[in-house]
């Protein structure tokens, strides 16, 4: 299973999880089985509001699941019908929240963010 988690700073399994999607730096790509890390710029990082394209950002790659603190309702639109699955993170850390994922303890993404905050946050 292949996790897709944004971040602001590579740390590995140590990175923390940023708190929007479209605006993240880098994804970290994690596959669950390996703990394989893969690292990949948001190419879609300056859109303008509610003009993400999430599977651009992600450059193509085969992503199962995206594990984020927050993302707009147009984003989430779009990789939940590619057939991925969001959830919100509920640690502060990649390592934290696959943990969670191996006992299935991280809830599906369910709304997008309400409004958003300098610096890529959201107002959730």
């Amino acid at each position: 299973m292949k996790v897709c988690f944004p971040v602001e700073e590579n740390k590995g399994l140590d990175s923390i999880v940023y708190n929007h999607f479209g605006s993240a730096p880098l994804f970290v790509n994690v596959d669950a089985d390996t703990l394989a890390v893969e690292v990949l710029q948001n190419s879609d990082q300056h859109h303008d509001h509610g003009m993400c394209h999430p599977l651009q950002a992600l450059a193509g790659h085969e992503i199962d699941i995206v594990v984020l603190g927050g993302i707009g309702a147009g984003a989430l639109t779009k990789l939940t019908d590619a057939g991925i699955a969001v959830y919100r993170a509920a640690a502060p850390t990649i390592k934290e929240n696959l943990d969670l994922i191996a006992q299935k303890k991280l809830r599906p993404m369910d709304a997008a963010c309400g409004s958003h905050g300098h610096g890529g946050g959201c107002g959730h």
